[in-house]
């Protein structure tokens, strides 16, 4: 993804709320653009709008004015013929007031300022709540805002072309009945007419919906909590942050909700499916000590995992280099043209169908232990991607693939849509279609195209029916608790000052049973 993409943020600072484009201007630039308070082109926020006729006035001494045309008499009080009429006095600006354009021009405000932090408040842990049920955690759905500042391939076109061209998990009449229902909001005013032309920082804010995936109902364990750091042992099918369509089905949601724990900086992430060791900082300080010894690889990695297969006896490394093949479906591969990586693999265990092994990475690649172990060929037993049809009659092994990287995802797509098992790979509807041409299917989630920032609504307000939501008529079956599961697992990290364990897992154990 280009650096054009929004990152999570609000007013808090960590996660989904206010926000702000990567890379370019805080105060509103798009496209490399830096936008000020006063702009050349449109004189909006404060500049001076000079025109050519004002500009001869401006720029001419009294001994430079072109004379008067002919058949014109001088004005009462003029010097002569060669003088212009007077330019009329500028009232001057009070502290803190903005020029607004003419009668003519709709008025953008300005960009709101950024305001950093890392924590989510009250107010976002209020937007809904959990219920549980089947072996699951749910989340009641409810209304929430997406926003977004207008981005410059916008600029100049109708919010009808942008709703029919960007947007479109939803169909067009969608969204003139949710103008109709005051949910557009455009500078902070109801949208009635989507044939309203966007301006620079024009200001979008979206009502939906929203339906969060469920999560295992299992509890994230408290292993340390001390004044520099939290440690837990992290579930498997839990995001570390709101992402996707994941919110409040999150460790950073729940850790701030059920435990009280906010203002946690992230120090390392573990993977969706991934259970174990998960470390947050409570000050920046301590995260900025930590992430030095990440970043000079002075921590110590261990993790645990179940592979098919007779896994070799000997230590093995694995350093092919990885790739990333789609961010958004989250697939990488061996390539020689990917990052440098290193992975020690030492078995455990063998019961004669799979195998318990140790893997220490030395390296922070995504998705680095199972792309290694797949290119070994021994896939991680339950991997919902590396061990897939997909990929070969060898399923990716000593990186034998034989497809291009979009042939490679449209078939890991269709593998999981014939087993209606695609929410695992969490992709909306609208990301998909690029992939496999697929029609929407009404979900909310396409509401917010690459990553426009959010926020919810925060008065804990939630309603279960919505009659604009499609998600509401849909009924989807839920995942069974072992689906959620993943078999790897971060079994200790150790630092230069600390060391933190997680009990092995039942499916690590030798004598677990695999029926």
């Amino acid at each position: 993804m280009s650096n054009q993409s929004w990152q999570p943020y609000n007013r808090s600072g960590h996660g989904a709320g206010l926000g702000v484009w990567d890379g370019d201007s805080v105060r509103g630039g798009w496209d490399g653009e830096e936008t000020g308070l006063g702009e050349a082109a449109g004189g909006r926020h404060g500049s001076s709008h000079i025109t050519a006729a004002t500009s001869a006035r401006v720029l001419r001494s009294p001994q430079q004015r072109l004379p008067a045309p002919a058949g014109t008499e001088p004005g009462p009080g003029s010097s002569g013929a060669g003088d212009a009429p007077p330019a009329a006095k500028r009232r001057r600006l009070l502290a803190g007031e903005e020029k607004r354009p003419g009668r003519d021009e709709r008025y953008v405000p300005p960009p709101r300022k950024r305001n950093p932090g890392v924590s989510f408040s009250e107010p976002h842990f209020a937007e809904t709540c959990y219920y549980f049920e089947g072996g699951l955690r749910k989340v009641r759905p409810y209304h929430f805002d997406f926003q977004t500042y207008c981005k410059g391939r916008w600029v100049g076109k109708s919010l009808l072309h942008v709703f029919s061209t960007e947007f479109r998990a939803q169909p067009i009449d969608y969204y003139r009945a949710a103008a109709s229902a005051g949910r557009l909001r455009l500078n902070e005013q109801p949208v009635r007419d989507l044939g309203i032309v966007l301006k620079n920082n024009d200001f979008l804010r979206n009502t939906v919906h929203r339906h969060e995936p469920p999560v295992t109902a299992q509890p994230i364990q408290i292993l340390v909590e001390n004044d520099e750091m939290v440690v837990v042992d992290k579930p498997s099918s839990l995001p570390v942050h709101p992402c996707g369509r994941f919110r409040h089905n999150t460790v950073i949601f729940i850790l701030g909700k059920e435990h009280n724990l906010k203002e946690l900086h992230t120090i390392h992430r573990l993977d969706r499916m991934t259970s174990g060791v998960l470390m947050f900082a409570k000050t920046a300080e301590v995260s900025k000590r930590i992430d030095e010894q990440v970043r000079q690889r002075q921590l110590e990695k261990e993790y645990v995992c179940r592979v098919l297969g007779e896994f070799p006896e000997n230590e093995v490394t694995c350093e092919e280099p990885i790739l990333v093949v789609s961010y958004k479906v989250g697939v990488c591969r061996v390539d020689p043209k990917g990052k440098s990586c290193k992975t020690v693999f030492q078995r455990l265990s063998y019961n004669g169908k799979t195998s318990v092994v140790k893997c220490f990475p030395y390296t922070g690649r995504t998705h680095q232990i199972r792309v290694h172990l797949q290119f070994l060929g021994y896939p991680i037993v339950n991997d919902p991607i590396y061990n897939m049809e997909a990929w070969g009659p060898t399923k990716g092994k000593g990186g034998e693939i034989n497809k291009t990287d979009e042939e490679l995802l449209r078939a890991l797509v269709e593998e999981h849509r014939s087993k209606q098992s695609l929410s695992i790979l969490d992709v909306s509807e609208e990301d998909l279609k690029p992939i496999v041409g697929t029609s929407s299917s009404g979900n909310q989630d396409g509401a917010n195209p690459e990553g426009a920032s959010s926020s919810g609504n925060q008065d804990g307000h939630t309603e279960e029916r919505d009659p604009l939501c499609e998600e509401c008529k849909i009924v989807r079956q839920d995942p069974s608790p072992r689906e959620l599961v993943m078999y790897l697992h971060a079994l200790r990290y150790k630092g230069a000052e600390f060391e933190y364990n997680s009990k092995m897992p039942d499916w690590a154990l030798e004598d677990w049973d695999e029926s």
